[in-house]
């Protein structure tokens, strides 16, 4: 991997990561379309440890109180009756499922799912999908529920197929079970935290290793581009938050459709391998 990919690949991270549009479709088709192959699954997880660095900051304040909150109420009744206690349990459970899919199909995820025909057709699919639910989603609830953790814990476990989105996925479940659109935000990247991480984390190793998958970048290129994401990825989940407030996702939708289809026409002109 050269300096020039590791730049832009954690600028193209950052600035993707938050938005529905998909962050490792997007790392996946620069990586191939400019700098001639695929930089790996494990480098572009390894790389959105920066954009949950954003998060964590942004939020520190909530995750501060969930926290704290949850390890009250291990021990006491009365907290356990705060709604907080609840919503870190549900990002507790909404994240058990991509941690035992994520586990169970790790060399499809490397391999057969990272074909840029699959991507650019999920990218297509999930932008209607997500058309559907921002029109039709009722929008009239704050709190979540179990049903909605599940719900959107179980749409966060397709973003393992580039071209969903983890923000994508879930935010299409959260409109498509009644909540509105800021909390349906804001849970989406809190149940982002330890699911990215926990794949973060584990494909450290397999970046290094001798069974990766993908570009060779050193330890300098893997901290210098999982630092752009960082500080990228910040300012990008400031204005979405900000966004949201006002706009519906139907600029996500549309950016999403015409990606795929340019996707769809470099592959059938042979400009884009698929693998």
């Amino acid at each position: 991997m050269t300096w020039l990919e590791t730049l832009v690949l954690g600028l193209v991270q950052g600035l993707t990561e938050f938005l529905p549009i998909s962050s490792s479709a997007h790392v996946r088709i620069v990586s191939e379309l400019f700098f001639g192959g695929d930089a790996g699954a494990s480098y572009t997880a390894v790389i959105q440890l920066g954009t949950e660095l954003a998060v964590l900051l942004y939020f520190m304040k909530d995750i501060v109180r969930l926290l704290r909150i949850w390890f009250r109420g291990l021990v006491s009744a009365e907290a356990r009756q705060d709604p907080d206690y609840k919503l870190a349990w549900y990002i507790i459970i909404g994240s058990l499922p991509i941690a035992v899919l994520g586990y169970l199909f790790q060399d499809a995820i490397r391999t057969s799912l990272r074909n840029l025909w699959i991507t650019a057709t999920v990218l297509i699919v999930f932008a209607l999908l997500l058309m559907v639910a921002d029109r039709l989603g009722r929008q009239e609830r704050d709190n979540l529920t179990l049903r909605d953790s599940l719900a959107m814990g179980f749409a966060q476990c397709l973003a393992l197929i580039p071209g969903v989105s983890r923000s994508g996925g879930t935010l299409t479940a959260g409109l498509a079970v009644g909540l509105r659109r800021p909390q349906a935000t804001r849970y989406t990247f809190l149940l982002a935290i330890p699911a990215v991480f926990g794949a973060g984390v584990f494909s450290i190793f397999d970046l290094f290793s001798a069974e990766h998958v993908g570009k060779e970048a050193s330890i300098a290129q893997t901290i210098v581009g999982t630092g752009m994401a960082f500080a990228v990825g910040y300012a990008s989940i400031a204005w979405l938050m900000k966004y949201v407030t006002t706009h519906s996702y139907a600029l996500f939708v549309w950016y999403r459709l015409v990606i795929g289809g340019a996707v769809m026409l470099l592959l059938t002109t042979g400009t884009l391998t698929p693998t």
